[in-house]
């Protein structure tokens, strides 16, 4: 049996290859992991689907593959041996839940293929050879056989030569538009050594993920950034009057959840902030649920877990998950699944120190959340000056759908929230 890479899940096409748990000869078991995948900004391990013997391994540690790429091949007559010969291939007690194989995508090509061997690129010169079912399906899809290279003996195109050629059509019309205008122009190489010495290190596919992430937002997205500033006397009041009946119960009262909270407020008052723009249709997509993604700082990255249902949870729930997202993302636990879906997002360097700062909009969405560190300031309230916390904004939006007016109130409505937030939420 020929196993493949199965789809891990939405937008999940292809990813590196980080560890390899079997070898050639290997007795394995159903669902036992073989190999561990880097996949944007999750590790997944993948499991053999049936008993059996690996007969042959087709990849090796640090290879790029895609879905539907051969991986290995079972040999599943061989596959009643003792469970003692079974090579245990997992890892400690960290290892991720197995993914369970779904059948490839039907328009799927191998990932070897290139545009040369689906399209011809000729309208020229008579049909090729085809049955006349392949003629009607291509008559009706409005497809030029002359324009799809026949895979079978003298050119002869059969179905699974049409399916290759929507396939590619399909990554073409759909390509990111970033991915496009950066391939149409070759970057020049630099010899940075000429000027001096240099170490070079291979960027990790964690890191090319966001670069790319990154850039597609820029390129595609608007971006404005409305600053404001938020006092938070009163929170960290309340946050020490509550912390340790919240530490008691194995939760850490940070700002984040009290964000988290007066973010939603907010939303609920300017919906247009929780949308997102169907680029196939160009509808506004105004969401009904309120998740929010918290930029995680980990030593391999940024990685943005998302919190569902952020208007359903106490002050409890939040602190709880906010701790268990970040730890998961810093020791790359984190599944794909709790990386996406998000309908806005926060990014807090309170920790980390600096002030004002410009964050890039988290694609799909439409805006993000900066919050800086505070500070304690002098402030002139009702005459008097005070020393007060003022916490740093900065509101980065997408300009095509947001005009600066509805920042403006958006962001005011925030830091009324955030000023006025009620002690009765804080009640365990």
């Amino acid at each position: 049996m020929d196993v493949r890479l199965p789809r891990l899940g939405e937008g999940a096409d292809s990813g590196t290859i980080a560890s390899i748990f079997v070898k050639e000869g290997d007795a394995v078991k159903k669902d036992q992991p073989v190999l561990e995948l880097e996949s944007e900004k999750a590790v997944a391990s993948i499991p053999v689907p049936v008993d059996g013997v690996i007969t042959k391994l087709f990849v090796k540690e640090g290879d790029l593959i895609k879905v539907g790429q051969l991986i290995l091949s079972v040999n599943e007559a061989a596959g009643a041996v003792p469970a003692s010969r079974v090579r245990d291939a997992s890892v400690g007690d960290t290892q991720p839940d197995p993914v369970q194989t779904p059948a490839p995508p039907p328009l799927m090509r191998p990932a070897q293929s290139t545009a040369a061997e689906i399209v011809h690129g000729r309208l020229d010169g008579p049909l090729p050879a085809a049955s006349p079912t392949i003629r009607k399906i291509a008559r009706d899809l409005g497809i030029d056989l002359r324009r799809v290279k026949g895979s079978e003996r003298g050119g002869r195109v059969v179905i699974e030569d049409l399916r290759n050629y929507l396939q590619w059509l399909q990554e073409k019309a759909f390509a990111p538009q970033a991915a496009a205008s950066s391939s149409a122009v070759p970057a020049a190489r630099v010899d940075f050594a000429k000027w001096g010495p240099v170490e070079s290190k291979k960027m990790s596919t964690l890191r090319k993920t966001i670069s790319a992430k990154m850039v597609e937002s820029w390129t595609r997205v608007p971006h404005v950034t409305q600053f404001d500033d938020a006092d938070i006397t009163r929170i960290m009041d309340l946050r020490k009057s509550h912390a340790a009946a919240f530490e008691k119960l194995g939760a850490r009262l940070t700002v984040m959840p009290f964000a988290l909270r007066a973010v939603v407020a907010a939303l609920k008052q300017h919906p247009v902030f929780n949308a997102s723009i169907n680029e196939a249709t160009g509808d506004i997509v105004y969401k009904q649920y309120y998740h929010i993604g918290i930029a995680v700082d980990t030593e391999y990255g940024l990685m943005v877990p998302v919190i569902r249902d952020v208007d359903k949870k106490s002050m409890l729930q939040l602190s709880q998950e906010v701790q268990q997202l970040a730890d998961k993302a810093r020791e790359r636990k984190l599944t794909l699944e709790e990386m996406h879906g998000g309908s806005f997002s926060i990014s807090n360097q309170g920790g980390l120190g600096g002030g004002y700062f410009t964050p890039i909009v988290n694609t799909p969405e439409v805006a993000i959340l900066g919050m800086g560190r505070s500070t304690v300031r002098p402030v002139v309230r009702d005459g008097r000056i005070e020393p007060r916390t003022i916490l740093p904004l900065g509101l980065s939006y997408d300009h095509r759908i947001i005009d600066g007016a509805n920042a403006a109130r958006f962001i005011v409505d925030l830091v009324r929230a955030i000023e006025q937030f009620p002690e009765d939420d804080l009640k365990i």
